[in-house]
């Protein structure tokens, strides 16, 4: 592929690391993105990132956490969104994410660093590109089995897409891997700072206490479903306080 041909033509719809309660329209997905910086900063290092290419035919979701909270975090994530708006137009998903690592390197402070996930959707196909770097694994709702799954690289529902190069890039740990998106089917993006809530005995919820929350809400509105997970979120952690920014990204596919 050329260097002509390995660039799309983007534009930002919205994004950063403030408080953000709002829908999400894309096309083919509809959704809900919530996110609470750690009180009382009005940034946290928690980034969502929302893009539209190729005139509405791919859209870009990204979403990164910075190490840390406060104000250090909040000013490396405008930092990161910066990088996002500077890349997102890679064509290639694991080379948008050397690109982003290298970038943030070169603009972090020390040891700073940031995990994220990167997914673009393909309007015509349904077919979905996901590229993780050391960021949770996103909750998967397949409405024609009815089941629930991490979106994850191993996962056995992988397919190609033609033309696009998937794998690993050499010289990096990041790799692509494309999914089939049916109608009806739910991603659940979040941060560590949901998987990694407490309750008031030190319980984490983890990975599979998040999916279990979830699994009682099929069939609701991306709104209602975002609601919902963070009121079962607030309860499972009682008198525990919040330790960390919390974002959660709820998409559903529509035909």
């Amino acid at each position: 592929m050329n260097e002509t041909n390995s660039r799309l033509v983007c534009f930002e719809l919205w994004g950063g690391n403030r408080a953000a309660d709002h829908p999400v329209e894309l096309p083919g997905l509809e959704g809900w993105v919530y996110s609470a910086p750690l009180d009382p900063a009005s940034g946290g290092g928690d980034v969502h990132y929302f893009s539209v290419c190729s005139k509405g035919m791919v859209s870009r979701v990204a979403l990164a956490d910075v190490a840390g909270h406060g104000s250090y975090a909040s000013a490396m994530a405008d930092n990161l969104r910066r990088v996002l708006q500077r890349h997102t137009d890679n064509w290639d998903q694991s080379e948008l994410m050397r690109e982003v690592n290298e970038a943030f390197l070169r603009e972090a402070v020390g040891s700073q660093y940031a995990t994220a996930e990167v997914l673009g959707f393909y309007f015509e196909t349904g077919e979905l590109l996901f590229t993780n770097a050391g960021h949770p694994p996103s909750l998967w709702y397949r409405s024609q089995e009815d089941s629930w799954d991490l979106l994850q690289d191993t996962t056995p529902f992988a397919v190609d897409i033609e033309g696009l190069p998937l794998g690993l890039i050499a010289g990096t740990r990041y790799s692509q891997t494309a999914v089939r998106l049916g109608a009806g089917d739910v991603l659940v993006l979040y941060t560590d700072g949901i998987s990694e809530a407490k309750d008031s005995s030190g319980n984490e919820l983890g990975h599979t206490g998040l999916l279990e929350l979830a699994r009682d809400l099929i069939g609701k509105p991306p709104l209602d479903m975002t609601r919902e997970l963070v009121s079962a979120i607030v309860a499972f952690r009682g008198n525990a306080a919040r330790r960390d920014d919390e974002t959660l990204i709820v998409l559903r596919r529509v035909v």
